[in-house]
């Protein structure tokens, strides 16, 4: 059994990496930001939690020594290529064998969106670190659903999103499955760049649809504009989040985050989760 590092551990894909880590016989340091119920669920399973912060390199080298592979995964706020510099140094230090970093499906040089040009230049700061890397390049996460959970019980599918506009959106635990068969097979990944979808592609007024259905209550899809997003979910806080869902407006108009790959479903070796099946798991938080 093997080492891991597992960043954001209390997060969407972080929790889920750590708990199939435990399962599978591994050691596991899930490094939080702070200790609360989610870290404590977390070691009540098995893993040692280390509180640090991933701007701070001493914090990142204590986390990461001895350990065999690693979980990068930092938020849409600011600070994400500094993060990445320690983080790739300290892994460079230690010799850990892989990397799994969490990126966006329209990551690119150019990108309108200041997270997802951070992420782009991450992975070059990565693939420069010497030390194996695996981009996943993700589309949007099936859980959006949950943190808009109180509108859609109240009958809302609230979105900054054009209508008509096509995503093909994963469940976190899909990814984790994804991130530990990288972890547990570094030889077989290595330096990769994988595009990361779910099993169907669907619209913002078809999920509204899907919710509908599959719910048995009417939700009805409703456009609102960002700066009333970012306010009505309790992030205005942060302007990052404004300016990433304005950028990803845009992205999803010129057909960015549309077309299914098939590559998660063949890592997972398993049927991905489709939006149905994560609405009825979830059923208790959203009906």
């Amino acid at each position: 059994m093997k080492k891991f590092l597992v960043t954001g551990s209390t997060g969407a894909t972080g929790a889920p990496t750590v708990r199939l880590l435990l399962a599978h016989g591994h050691t596991v340091i899930a490094f939080v930001r702070r200790e609360d119920e989610r870290s404590q669920a977390l070691k009540e399973l098995g893993a040692e939690i280390v509180v640090g912060d991933m701007l701070n390199i001493e914090d990142v080298r204590g986390a990461t020594r001895g350990v065999d592979g690693a979980y990068f995964c930092y938020p849409l706020t600011q600070g994400a290529v500094e993060a990445t510099a320690i983080f790739a140094q300290a892994a460079s230090e230690y010799n850990v064998k892989q990397i799994v970093y969490m990126s966006h499906r329209q990551s690119r040089s150019h990108a309108r969106s200041p997270a997802t040009l951070n992420h782009w230049l991450s992975e070059q700061i990565l693939n420069r670190s010497g030390v194996p890397t695996t981009h996943l390049r993700v589309n949007f996460f099936l859980e959006w659903l949950l943190y808009a959970a109180p509108f859609i019980r109240a009958g809302r599918y609230l979105t900054p999103f054009d209508p008509e506009s096509r995503f093909v959106p994963i469940a976190a635990v899909n990814i984790a499955h994804i991130i530990v068969k990288i972890l547990e097979n570094p030889s077989a990944f290595g330096n990769k760049t994988i595009p990361v979808t779910g099993p169907r592609e669907v619209s913002h007024i078809e999920l509204a649809s899907i919710l509908t259905t599959t719910l048995g209550k009417e939700v009805r899809f409703e456009q609102v504009t960002t700066d009333e997003f970012v306010k009505t979910l309790g992030i205005d806080g942060d302007p990052a989040f404004a300016a990433h869902f304005e950028a990803i407006k845009v992205d999803q108009q010129e057909g960015l985050l549309v077309g299914i790959d098939k590559s998660a479903a063949e890592i997972v070796a398993q049927p991905l989760t489709t939006p149905e099946q994560f609405i009825e798991k979830h059923r208790h938080l959203l009906a």
